[in-house]
């Protein structure tokens, strides 16, 4: 019997110890596995990787977020069904976005410019892209126009101006956000003047491009939408009264019908620099001309890819041998700061024709422009040679 009790306590006692030797000790933990964020932090988005907005910046679909604010926005208008001979701009938006990858806030410093766009106090945002109809062009022009207007009306970001200038052209005094647009065929420039009315009256256009835009309806015209394209949009905004007698084209070789083509454009309000003229009187002119034609007057600025050379921007709708490098585009468009720019664009970007619609080397162009457009809005004059160790010293154009 005695045996018998004692074996029970033998067997009691070990099952405590099975049960205690489950039990952590007070002041113990179990170890947690390292989280990402404390082993390498922030979720950072790599140049190939993350969601597609331009360089990087903050995404918003502000059309339908009334809540979204800001002073500058880059929006998408991936609009095609206005062109004459090859379409596929409809996918411009997304290209340059993605030929923007390498670019960010962070590191948006630009030695010609002196200064990183991003850093000079002004809320800039993606704000996605108009989700513009395909098969009815008389909807979309609405579409583009009242998505534009939209965003124009809203109160900038800023508790203080980031543009007075702004509120002196605007016809209620009052400080309007800018917006840099991403097409889409040029077609689009016609519903933005639209827009742009509405606040600032008729503006002078700089354009860029090989071609005029201003002839007055292409061969079939039956309809009244169907005198609207990519070729005829300006006659059409000079019909409307959107611009003013003081804009101009730079960049200008495309084949004409006679020398009536350049009357009819002188009548719409346009004077012209050719592509050849920069061999002829060189950069410094070139900005001279454009500035002294569109003076203190609003200016749009609207940038068709095909003023840059086919052999460095093949991808586009209706290619013109004989045009302008990137790098001489990129040194007008220094040269123009401090115009009164209401907003800007960059069109007929169309992937599809050139290499698997992924070719860096001109997507990061068209890219690289649109950043040029936002340092652009941001300085109140040409920038100036900065003396920096090691530069080779030199004067400003």
């Amino acid at each position: 019997m005695a045996l018998k009790k004692l074996l029970q306590v033998a067997i009691s006692a070990v099952s405590v110890k099975a049960v205690f030797a489950h039990q952590i000790p007070l002041g113990d933990t179990v170890e947690q596995p390292e989280t990402w964020l404390s082993k390498y932090g922030p979720q950072i988005d790599q140049p190939f990787s993350g969601p597609l907005a331009f360089s990087h910046m903050t995404y918003s679909r502000c059309l339908e977020d009334e809540s979204a604010q800001f002073d500058i926005a880059v929006l998408g208008m991936p609009f095609d069904t206005g062109t004459s001979y090859r379409p596929g701009a409809r996918f411009g938006p997304y290209a340059i976005r993605s030929g923007s990858r390498r670019q960010r806030e962070a590191r948006g410093y630009s030695l010609a410019w002196g200064n990183n766009p991003y850093e000079q106090g002004s809320k800039i945002i993606d704000c996605g892209d108009v989700p513009v109809i395909p098969f009815d062009n008389v909807l979309a022009m609405d579409q583009m126009e009242v998505a534009y207007s939209t965003l124009l009306n809203r109160p900038i970001a800023s508790s203080q101006s980031v543009w007075a200038k702004g509120a002196q052209l605007a016809k209620d005094g009052r400080e309007r956000p800018r917006i840099v647009s991403l097409g889409g065929d040029h077609t689009i420039v016609l519903p933005i003047l639209r827009a742009l009315n509405k606040v600032y009256g008729p503006v002078s256009v700089i354009h860029f491009d090989a071609h005029l835009d201003t002839w007055n309806g292409y061969p079939g015209t039956v309809t009244e939408q169907s005198r609207i394209t990519h070729g005829t949009f300006f006659y059409v905004a000079n019909e409307e009264g959107l611009v003013s007698n003081s804009s101009i084209h730079a960049g200008i070789r495309c084949k004409l019908v006679g020398l009536g083509d350049i009357e009819n454009d002188e009548s719409v309000g346009f004077h012209f620099i050719t592509s050849d003229d920069i061999d002829d009187h060189g950069v410094p002119a070139i900005i001279k001309r454009i500035r002294e034609r569109v003076g203190d007057t609003p200016v749009y600025l609207s940038l068709d890819i095909d003023v840059i050379d086919p052999g460095l921007a093949p991808a586009t709708g209706t290619p013109e041998a004989g045009g302008w490098t990137s790098r001489e585009v990129k040194r007008i468009i220094r040269g123009l700061a401090g115009l009164n720019f209401v907003g800007a664009d960059i069109v007929e970007v169309a992937p599809i024709y050139d290499h698997g619609m992924f070719d860096i080397s001109w997507l990061t162009a068209a890219a690289d422009l649109v950043h040029d457009f936002l340092s652009m809005f941001m300085s109140q004059s040409p920038p100036t040679p900065h003396a920096l160790p090691g530069s080779w010293p030199r004067d400003e154009l």
